[in-house]
């Protein structure tokens, strides 16, 4: 049974630290460990990890790993509230609407985040404060 995973998420992306954010004040089934994929943190515990830096990656504490929209679901099981809708998403019927959202929101994040008034995203990219910029997103 897994009891905690770790959402890898790009530290860089306004959006993706929302998101961290609102996870954060979610309850949760199984503990939940953020940490920045650019980090080096990150780095030595999973540089193994192909879509690292790349995708959103989400990994158990049984060595299992899930990317982009995978790693959205297990995400979502992860939190009381969402574990119905993680089964759901995951179904035959609606696999294909949650894969097709979770790539339109990744392939638009900077743009969506800058449409909802963050301060740091203009012209078509997002910073955090006080971070490096980051490269284009793949």
């Amino acid at each position: 049974m897994i009891e905690r995973i770790t959402v890898l998420y790009d530290a860089d992306c306004a959006l993706c630290v929302r998101c961290r954010e609102w996870m954060e004040r979610q309850d949760a089934l199984v503990e939940i460990e953020f940490l920045p994929a650019g980090s080096g943190e990150a780095a030595a515990r999973f540089g193994d990890v192909p879509w690292l830096g790349e995708d959103l990656v989400v990994v158990s504490d049984r060595g299992e790993v899930w990317a982009g929209p995978a790693a959205f679901i297990v995400a979502l099981w992860a939190l009381d509230r969402y574990r119905e809708w993680s089964y759901r998403l995951s179904g035959d019927t609606l696999s294909k609407v949650a894969e097709g959202f979770f790539h339109a929101l990744s392939g638009n994040r900077r743009w969506i985040a800058g449409w909802f008034g963050h301060p740091s995203c203009s012209g078509g990219s997002c910073r955090l404060p006080g971070a490096p910029a980051a490269g284009p997103f793949r």
